[in-house]
């Protein structure tokens, strides 16, 4: 709904004061977005999908540098691990302009040591950016977040720990 693709139902956002249609394209200036599934092509080496995203040196600089990427560099990303691509894929949005993000699963189906390096990244991206996390791996998202809400039967509830998802039948 936030962009605009799901009409069913209502949204209102407002970003600094300012009301924003979804349907006015607001990933162009506001929010950038990390699909569930990977978007990154197959076929391509790491090295030169990093200046697909990033025409300036310095940015391009921050990914080539990271001490996860630099190993991978000379690899296709068909090559890479779930939990390599994720994190690859995270970076990407996170060091992209747009002052929020909406990352949905970034924690799904990746080994342990790319959840972690994922939270560093993450608690380092909110000093800057907002973030809007969706994601089943309730225990990494509650490590890192700062304001919790489940939607549930079209009301949103504040969440502040394990109790409260009990309370609202999201565990047992």
């Amino acid at each position: 709904m936030i962009f605009g693709t799901q009409t069913k139902g209502f949204i209102k956002i407002s970003i600094d004061g300012t009301t924003i249609n979804p349907s006015e394209n607001i990933s162009a200036e506001h929010i950038a977005y990390l699909p569930q599934h990977s978007f990154l092509p197959k076929n391509i080496k790491v090295r030169d999908l990093i200046p697909i995203y990033f025409s300036e040196e310095k940015k391009q600089d921050a990914i080539f540098y990271d001490s996860l990427v630099a190993k991978l560099t000379a690899k296709k990303v068909g090559e890479l691990s779930l939990g390599q691509v994720r994190y690859l894929e995270v970076l990407l949005v996170g060091n992209l302009e747009h002052p929020f993000l909406i990352l949905d699963e970034p924690f799904s189906m990746i080994e342990p040591l790319y959840k972690i390096e994922i939270s560093k990244l993450l608690n380092k991206l909110k000093a800057e950016k907002g973030i809007l996390i969706t994601d089943h791996y309730y225990e990494d998202v509650l490590e890192i977040t700062t304001q919790n809400l489940i939607i549930k039967d079209g009301i949103a509830s504040k969440i502040d720990g394990i109790p409260d998802l009990r309370k609202l039948e999201y565990l047992s």
